[in-house]
């Protein structure tokens, strides 16, 4: 196995100065094991195989792609149509993937209802760039499968109808569910559906929507070219990367687009992992979760100035902040190698003026 080289700027700029010092001294095919489902060729002793050309320039979803908050009182019904999509797109500059999606993005797009609503779910598996049967669990279903077994589907069959009524409020993932489930979620296909209590949620000036999953591949960590799927380290739960929505650094100033904020404003973060294996210990570097709404339960009162909080696999959280001083907020999860190394970072860049005397560089 070979380390990625990490600057001290990198990791700077991924953990912060106080985690860095922690690592400091460290810097200088299908279930019988083939890569991918047998379409790919097991990569060859003297290395990967060439990075592919990509079908979409960035696979992480916007984490500000978020439905409007509910503005209606009375039950109402929503029409849904979600498509799957096998892509090839970066984990990071110069390492190539093939992600299974929905609608063509990780994580998949997040629905956003409220308690007593129906959805009226139209899920198409097409012929075009899809290579697998599919189907959609949706935690917040009562139903066989979480509506899984009502969307089993194959590539090219007629598109599966469902219609279910949103009963539970809170923030649940779905995911893909088929005997494969642990390949095809590695590989990008989970999202989250938030239903909101009859009496909404409390107004915040912005939300944000984020993704963890490990991707298993027969590449190293870094190593350049085409990485096909691993099963083998699947099966032993050794992940060549942990990211947020399907990129490594995909919100930092070096991997993409940090988020933002204004000193002042307050901000939801949803967060749903995806796994398949690993629990998370979310954390904010330079923050508190001020309410924490664990395992996305949003009828009990929150938890208070929460630090760090588990999140299993196949569980979703809400978590709010508030923005005081100016400076990186730096969200990540705190099995730090997995944050400082393997990619599950991402930055609130909060600007504007400090709004309290808590805080001073420069005593």
């Amino acid at each position: 196995m070979t380390y990625p080289q990490l600057n001290r700027r990198h990791v700077l700029q991924a953990i912060g100065a106080t985690g860095a010092v922690a690592v400091a001294g460290c810097l200088g095919g299908d279930a019988q094991g083939s890569s991918t489902d047998g379409n790919e060729p097991a990569a060859e002793d003297d290395g990967l195989p060439a990075a592919k050309s990509v079908d979409v320039e960035r696979i992480a979803r916007d984490p500000t792609d978020i439905p409007e908050p509910v503005d209606w009182d009375e039950p109402r019904e929503h029409d849904v149509t979600i498509r799957t999509e096998r892509v090839t797109a970066e984990i990071e500059p110069g390492v190539t993937f093939e992600y299974m999606t929905f609608e063509g993005q990780v994580p998949g797009p997040m629905l956003r209802v409220r308690r007593g609503d129906r959805v009226n779910l139209t899920f198409d598996v097409p012929d075009d760039l899809n290579m697998a049967a599919h189907n959609m669990d949706f935690h917040a279903v009562y139903g066989p499968g979480g509506g899984a077994n009502a969307t089993t589907i194959a590539p090219g069959d007629d598109p599966a109808q469902l219609s279910f009524t949103a009963d539970y409020a809170g923030v649940f993932i779905y995911h893909c569910a088929i005997p494969n489930m642990d390949q095809h979620i590695s590989s990008g296909m989970f999202g989250s559906i938030l239903v909101e209590p009859e009496d909404g949620l409390p107004e915040v000036d912005n939300e944000f929507y984020l993704g963890q999953h490990e991707i298993y591949t027969d590449g190293d960590l870094g190593e350049k070219g085409h990485h096909g799927f691993d099963f083998d380290a699947m099966l032993k739960e050794e992940p060549t990367y942990v990211v947020f929505n399907g990129q490594a650094y995909g919100f930092t100033p070096d991997g993409g687009v940090p988020m933002e904020a204004t000193t002042g404003e307050t901000a939801r973060v949803y967060f749903a992992n995806g796994g398949p294996n690993l629990l998370s210990s979310w954390h904010a570097i330079g923050n508190v979760w001020s309410r924490f709404y664990r395992d996305g339960d949003l009828l009990t009162a929150p938890d208070r100035n929460v630090e760090t909080a588990p999140v299993a696999p196949g569980t979703t959280a809400a978590a709010e902040m508030e923005f005081p001083v100016p400076g990186p907020v730096k969200i990540v999860d705190h099995a730090l190698t997995r944050a400082a190394r393997r990619g599950a970072l991402g930055i609130i860049d909060v600007t504007g003026e400090p709004t309290r005397d808590i805080y001073d560089e420069n005593p």
